[in-house]
């Protein structure tokens, strides 16, 4: 029998109520080192959903785990088939104001990095350069015979022409760019080879239940090491590739600060958890910090 990924979280203490009160992390960024920890939540205001929080895409989707990607064709038929059809709108999606103001912050020299939980290479686009995608990016396509990287876009182009008028209306799409689709709207969809060797393509992300590449773990954990403070932004935190970061920075006795709307499974780790929503929270930092954020 399989073991299904933890998904969920649910609070079993009594953890402090967040504040509406921005200035500390203006403070922790006034000093500067800060390392940067982004979740789902910054990417909402961009149109891309949470998997948690009010609404979020779990409560009704069960994203793909890479036992069952690797497991079986049909299983990749349905992934390919969703996934294709919600590329369409992530691969639309534009940084929003969080993203913008993060992308400021680094360019004013105040950060010693980001470390993103997401897929949609929205940090990048706002101009952000010191990013470790700690997930991988659906932009990318690996082979996983041979190891080939290709791009989701070319991938799209051929996945479109094996499957002309293949047009269904999803139900929803959620936050790792798989569109809700029944197993009728995906019928006989046609998965497509890698060009090189002929082996199975995979986008190149950490699927539930995959571990993170141990290098890039390290990596991340060096930045920790490195950094004077941490700021995770839109995070639950449920899972511990990202939780692991926030116990090493409270561990070094570095302060840590969470952005995010909801309690999160870090909130006993730091000092104050500012519930309100990223675009607002950051854009009020960065005109206490006098610091241009580009516009849209």
């Amino acid at each position: 029998m399989r073991m299904r990924p933890t998904l969920s979280w649910t609070p079993t203490e009594d953890l402090p109520p967040g504040t509406t009160d921005p200035g500390p992390v203006a403070d922790a960024l006034s000093t500067g080192g800060v390392l940067v920890l982004s979740g789902a939540g910054i990417s909402t205001e961009s149109g891309i959903p949470d998997y948690r929080g009010e609404g979020g895409s779990l409560s009704r989707h069960t994203p793909m785990t890479y036992q069952d990607f690797t497991g079986g064709a049909q299983a990749r038929r349905r992934y390919w088939a969703r996934s294709h059809l919600g590329w369409r709108t992530f691969g639309r999606a534009r940084p929003n104001a969080g993203h913008r103001a993060v992308a400021a912050f680094e360019r004013h020299g105040l950060l010693k990095g980001v470390i993103t939980q997401n897929v949609d290479g929205l940090h990048q686009a706002a101009g952000s350069e010191g990013v470790v995608e700690l997930h991988g990016s659906l932009g990318r396509v690996v082979c996983l015979s041979c190891g080939a990287f290709s791009s989701r876009r070319e991938l799209a182009e051929r996945l479109g022409e094996a499957n002309a008028g293949f047009e269904p209306v999803a139900a929803a799409m959620n936050p790792d760019g798989d569109a809700d689709l029944t197993d009728e709207q995906v019928g006989d969809f046609r998965v497509v080879p890698c060009t090189a060797c002929g082996g199975i393509l995979k986008p190149d992300v950490v699927f539930f239940g995959e571990a993170v590449p141990p290098r890039r773990v390290e990596q991340c954990r060096e930045l920790v090491r490195e950094a004077a403070s941490l700021i995770v932004l839109g995070s639950s935190l449920t899972v511990m590739s990202g939780l692991r970061f926030v116990r090493q920075a409270a561990e070094a006795g570095k302060p840590v600060l969470i952005v995010n709307r909801d309690p999160t499974r870090g909130d006993r780790h730091a000092l104050t958890r500012i519930a309100l929503p990223l675009g607002t929270a950051l854009t009020t930092v960065a005109d206490l910090l006098a610091i241009p954020v580009d516009a849209a």
